[in-house]
């Protein structure tokens, strides 16, 4: 009897045992479809490419469970209208960058860049471990959407100019393609500013609607064909020390997947990141010496007395609208505080280093 008990109850239990396979193999059947909308040309190098990266991703560490369509911009929705509409829903996702919605959030703009702010590398370091994420995701749930950086672009150049700027009053009356905190600052200092998508910045140079324009860097700009519309380059790195990229999700899309797959978009998110920036690296080192020894592109810095006038009022815009807006308050108040923690180490490390190895001649 005892024999024919334990036979029992051992058959049960490989019931059980077998039954949870199949209940797991069940749910890994589930597939989504879903779309993304982007803010940048179809397959445009590094901005255009990591949002395919992502999309490709996604679906490898799914095993095909999840698979994303990537749009262009203006294939489903201008380029700027990316976030109304993931938020609305006519897309689940989105992939662009967070200051282009400054009218809509204005704290938005501290996730992806502030004049004169963190690097690279704090940017991510306040993200992944200083609260960053977390200040985003309650100021994103707000609109029904949920952020993850996916990329950024590193150090972006000042921008490319049609005339030598030699002075502060060569700035005067400038029309400028610049977004975000750092568009306000130059307005601050007698620069009148737009932010365009980057498919609008060519023609817009070459018929004179503006003077001068902010893109990325060496890359992208080169790809766009900026060099062939204006002469002067400039490389002061004062406007966007970093400068992140984003996806976001429709919160109720987001809420509806399985835990796994969340875990999936999370880890894929990371990864793209880390992919993005080290490409740029890559590619704008290559670029930069395409540009000058190939097409005479003549590289400036930015005037003293400019970069003086910009960190006044850089520093303006960010109080004026601290002290107007509870988010930017409390982003800019966590913001600050990691960067002036993060200072110390990065002076002794990197800037030192940087330091050394100019003054060993390398």
């Amino acid at each position: 009897m005892q024999r024919r008990q334990f036979l029992k109850t051992a058959g049960l239990g490989a019931a059980g045992v077998a039954a949870a396979p199949f209940v797991s193999s069940a749910h890994a059947q589930e597939t989504y479809t879903w779309d993304m909308v982007t803010s940048w040309p179809k397959n445009f190098p590094a901005l255009g490419t990591g949002a395919n990266d992502f999309a490709r991703r996604v679906e490898q560490l799914s095993h095909g469970r999840m698979q994303i369509r990537v749009h262009g911009a203006g294939e489903l929705v201008p380029a700027l209208e990316v976030f109304d509409a993931v938020a609305a829903g006519t897309a689940e996702m989105g992939h662009s960058t967070p200051y282009y919605w400054r009218g809509k959030v204005a704290a938005a703009q501290f996730f992806t860049a502030v004049p004169f702010g963190m690097t690279t590398t704090e940017m991510n370091a306040w993200l992944y471990h200083g609260g960053g994420q977390e200040l985003w995701d309650e100021i994103y749930a707000k609109h029904n959407l949920k952020p993850f950086a996916v990329g950024n672009t590193g150090p972006q150049m000042a921008g490319w100019f049609k005339k030598e700027i030699n002075s502060l009053a060569d700035m005067q009356g400038l029309k400028l393609r610049l977004p975000g905190l750092a568009g306000e600052a130059m307005n601050g200092i007698g620069v009148s500013t737009v932010n365009l998508p980057g498919s609008e910045i060519f023609t817009s140079l070459q018929t004179g609607v503006l003077d001068a324009a902010d893109w990325v860097g060496p890359y992208n700009d080169m790809a766009f064909g900026l060099h062939q519309v204006a002469d002067y380059y400039y490389t002061t790195v004062w406007n966007e020390p970093t400068a992140a990229v984003e996806t976001m999700i429709n919160l109720d899309a987001w809420n509806s997947l399985p835990e796994d797959l969340q875990d999936v978009i999370r880890e894929a998110a990371r990864a793209s990141n880390l992919a993005m920036f080290t490409e740029f690296a890559y590619r704008n080192a290559q670029a930069l010496e395409t540009l000058v020894d190939e097409h005479g592109v003549q590289l400036r810095e930015l005037p003293e007395d400019v970069i003086q006038a910009l960190y006044e009022s850089s520093q303006e815009v960010i109080q004026r609208q601290v002290e107007n807006d509870e988010d930017s308050r409390r982003v800019y108040e966590s913001y600050s505080a990691f960067q002036k923690m993060m200072r110390p180490f990065s002076d002794i490390g990197e800037y030192a280093y940087f330091k050394g190895r100019e003054q060993a001649g390398n």
